[in-house]
């Protein structure tokens, strides 16, 4: 393979790892602010010592994500040294912005958040805890917006090869963003609701629950039932965007090789690019201009009107239904899990009123995390429907790839390939080793003496 194939992999594999962190973690931090909130108007235990298990959860993910993030920075400078040269004008000012506001915030609150836990007023705890939140939602913010800049670039002028920003407003807020951001921050919603479905469940299973169990296992349903039909409108108005400006991308993951009127919708098939055609295709008719265009006599335009600009087909068809497959999964398991919690609503105690069957449980445990598969394959659908451009429509990939022998890319593909597996199979087993042994990770609050003045 060549040196830009190998670094667009290269990138693939450490951007895929990077993700899973943020998308837990920026959703995860309002679920703490919840749980810290519900403990501060009940008094009720159980409350806080959801607040603490999740910290811990917390605290592990956004270590990880600040790792992976710094080795992903370096990457533009290793494997893409046009990519800043070109675009840098626009690229590192959003990227400082992002640390300056976002990651200082985050950092500075953390370990109020962590450990200020008796050390502090309950007030300042509670808005450390909702700085950090804040944070992880602002650096989602400034990301999203450079990525969607490179999908749908507005803003900007060319002068000498380089991209120069001529209205800030129009390069932020460019035409992808809000559905974009919308898109992302339900998908980490959707994420961390069943990461802690499933964990509790586990916990559950396992005879490890402590009270906190019940309250995060019910929260966790309650937001997966009401963001999943949120998550499918908002794609929705993604994919009308989409349409518009990166009717490429549309017509791939659709496998629309031609241009067509009332388009049928392709549920599957087996898409050969050679052949320019879909094979074994399970067609709808009319339902491809219909869900596309909200118009089922719409005009839709095929990879044809794009002879040597249009990204793979393949891999954005797979990911894209993988994407809506996991996300209808998770829509009837947390309908489904919401509707027996509702049916147990009368119980004598709130542990008969949170009670599921062992059954429901194993299917909440195994969808732990289904989140992190629907990021990934709409990540890909969103990143590789962008081809052959890195800043779509008007810079090629192709053009700021690094010239660093083939090798060398091998060699270091193979390193961060071993050490990120490494990485996530002991962050899986770490949360698996918290849920059943929870009591183990829950600090013991300064008492007394130990309070000093900043805990009076």
């Amino acid at each position: 393979m060549d040196a830009l194939l190998l670094s667009r992999i290269q990138f693939a594999a450490n951007i895929s790892f990077h993700i899973l962190f943020p998308t837990i973690t920026i959703a995860l931090g309002w679920f703490l602010l919840y749980f810290r909130i519900r403990h501060s108007r009940t008094n009720d235990p159980a409350w806080e010592e959801a607040y603490y298990f999740w910290t811990k959860v917390f605290a592990l993910s956004f270590a990880l994500g600040v790792v992976s993030g710094l080795v992903m920075s370096f990457q533009f400078g290793t494997n893409w040294p046009g990519f800043m040269e070109k675009a840098g004008n626009i690229a590192g000012p959003l990227l400082g912005y992002e640390v300056i506001t976002a990651f200082f915030l985050e950092a500075s609150f953390l370990g109020i958040m962590l450990f200020g836990r008796g050390r502090v007023s309950e007030r300042v705890h509670l808005i450390a805890t909702f700085l950090v939140a804040a944070g992880t939602t602002l650096s989602a913010f400034w990301i999203l917006s450079l990525n969607s800049w490179m999908q749908t670039p507005a803003g900007f002028e060319i002068v000498e090869g380089k991209f120069m920003p001529v209205d800030w407003f129009a390069v932020v807020f460019n035409p992808s963003f809000p559905y974009r951001l919308a898109h992302k921050l339900l998908a980490s919603a959707l994420t961390a609701s069943f990461l802690i479905a499933g964990l509790c469940a586990w916990q559950l299973i396992k005879g490890s629950a402590t009270g906190g169990t019940h309250k995060a296992l019910r929260t966790a349903v309650i937001a997966a039932s009401v963001a999943m039909p949120l998550q499918f409108l908002a794609g929705d108005l993604h994919g009308l965007n989409t349409l518009q400006h990166q009717p490429a991308k549309i017509a791939a993951l659709e496998g629309i090789w031609h241009t067509e009127k009332s388009a049928p919708l392709t549920l599957f098939g087996l898409p050969d690019e050679g052949a320019r055609t879909t094979h074994y295709a399970v067609k709808i008719p009319k339902m491809a201009s219909l869900i596309l265009a909200h118009d089922m006599d719409a005009e839709l335009k095929g990879l044809n009107e794009f002879p040597d600009a249009h990204p793979p087909v393949a891999p954005i068809f797979w990911a894209f239904r993988v994407m809506v497959g996991v996300g209808t999964l998770m829509l009837v398991v947390a309908w489904a899990t919401a509707w027996m919690l509702w049916r147990r609503r009368h119980g004598t105690t709130f542990e008969d009123r949170i009670a599921l069957p062992r059954p429901a449980l194993y299917v909440l445990a195994g969808m732990t995390f289904s989140g992190w598969l629907a990021t990934l394959a709409g990540w890909y659908v969103t990143e590789i429907g962008r081809q052959p451009f890195i800043v779509y429509g008007h810079l090629r990939t192709a053009e700021v790839a690094t010239s660093v022998p083939s090798p060398m890319i091998a060699v270091t593909l193979t390193a961060y390939l071993i050490v990120y597996g490494l990485l996530l199979i002991t962050y899986v087993g770490v949360l698996k080793y918290m849920a059943e042994h929870p009591f183990k990770h829950a600090p013991e609050a300064p008492r007394g003496a130990e309070l000093g003045k900043a805990g009076v």
